[in-house]
């Protein structure tokens, strides 16, 4: 029988376990369904279709209210698979504003982000992050099996010119992309943006085969040591709850590391992740979910109350240091 963290509640009555973590940072996945298929997500190259048991749009955002007043949520980040092409995705943005989220941003690929920016600026948001992982259109097309790099640039581009803070995500691939290191890195300098490199991580596929994932790590001593080539650079501030390596080039910006397997941040982690299915999850570690559909259905009060139990679970599910990975695809609970 597993042996669950204590848990209590602070002078606020938001829980929190015994290393002082508490669920500040929501992120809701709109949909399992993504127009990639990336090697690093999926095995097979086979791209995933939406979940037939989703959540309606009514239901999706009670679920995202819910866990708001549960637990005192300030921050909402919004990804899948890839939330622009959900169907639901311009009802949830026009119904951002009476959720009352302090900050909201959306994590996409960039494919249909010129087409669908005018939804997001509609809705005020005002940062995304975008997921590329190279500047070169055939490298894309084999890494995600698919994609074009034209129509990405253009989404960027475009948001940058509308005002929107926009950071990039790349995770760099030995033997895939790790050449683009010190190009991504100057593609986003020269623009303002911030680029946020992405360990690999050890889900899904690579969580039951070590091998490929040993092979194809490219972690944050080679990505430091690979700019250090042509920058100077130093350690930079950061949340405290933050998951990124933070540093600073100076005179031209700043850049990142999530180093999930070389600097684990779990200590601090305080995300949780509801997927387009209704399961929360509170480790991306931990296959162990949460089922809030049937939550929903009950009055308010104690619809509450039952979200404030569930979230204690998810709580408690936490690791205590390091990430270890798990079986489960990244993009059925959101990235």
């Amino acid at each position: 029988m597993r042996s669950e963290p204590p848990l209590d509640d602070d002078e606020q009555g938001r829980i929190i376990d015994a290393q002082g973590r508490r669920l500040r940072n929501l992120r809701v996945s709109l949909t399992s369904a993504c127009n990639y298929a990336c090697v690093y997500c999926v095995a097979d190259g086979k791209r995933l279709h939406a979940d037939r048991k989703a959540l309606s749009l009514s239901r999706l955002l009670l679920a995202v209210e819910y866990l708001k007043v549960a637990n005192d949520l300030r921050t909402l980040r919004i990804t899948g698979g890839e939330p622009l092409i959900s169907p639901l995705f311009d009802g949830f943005m026009a119904e951002l504003g009476r959720l009352g989220f302090a900050d909201v941003s959306l994590t996409s690929n960039g494919q249909l982000l010129s087409r669908k920016l005018p939804v997001l600026l509609a809705a005020g948001v005002e940062r995304i992050n975008v997921s590329l992982d190279t500047l070169d259109a055939g490298a894309l097309r084999r890494i995600a099996r698919g994609g074009d790099l034209a129509e990405v640039l253009e989404g960027i581009e475009r948001a940058l010119a509308a005002g929107m803070r926009v950071k990039i995500n790349m995770v760099p691939l030995r033997g895939h992309n790790h050449e683009q290191v010190l190009p991504m890195l100057e593609y986003c300098l020269a623009r303002g943006m911030e680029l946020r490199f992405i360990e690999l991580m050890r889900m899904g596929h690579l969580a039951r085969d070590p091998r490929t994932f040993q092979r194809q790590f490219f972690g944050m001593a080679e990505i430091l040591a690979t700019i250090s080539e042509r920058y100077a650079f130093a350690s930079a501030p950061r949340a405290l709850d933050a998951t990124v390596q933070r540093f600073e080039i100076p005179g031209r910006g700043h850049f990142g590391v999530i180093a999930n397997e070389s600097a684990p941040f779990c200590s601090q982690c305080s995300r949780a992740r509801l997927s387009s299915t209704g399961w929360l999850h509170g480790c991306l570690s931990s296959s162990r979910s949460h089922y809030l559909g049937d939550v929903l259905e009950l009055p308010r009060d104690e619809a509450l109350a039952r979200i404030r139990e569930l979230s204690a679970r998810a709580l408690a599910d936490k690791q205590a240091e390091r990430f270890s990975g798990d079986v489960m695809v990244m993009r059925v609970i959101g990235g």
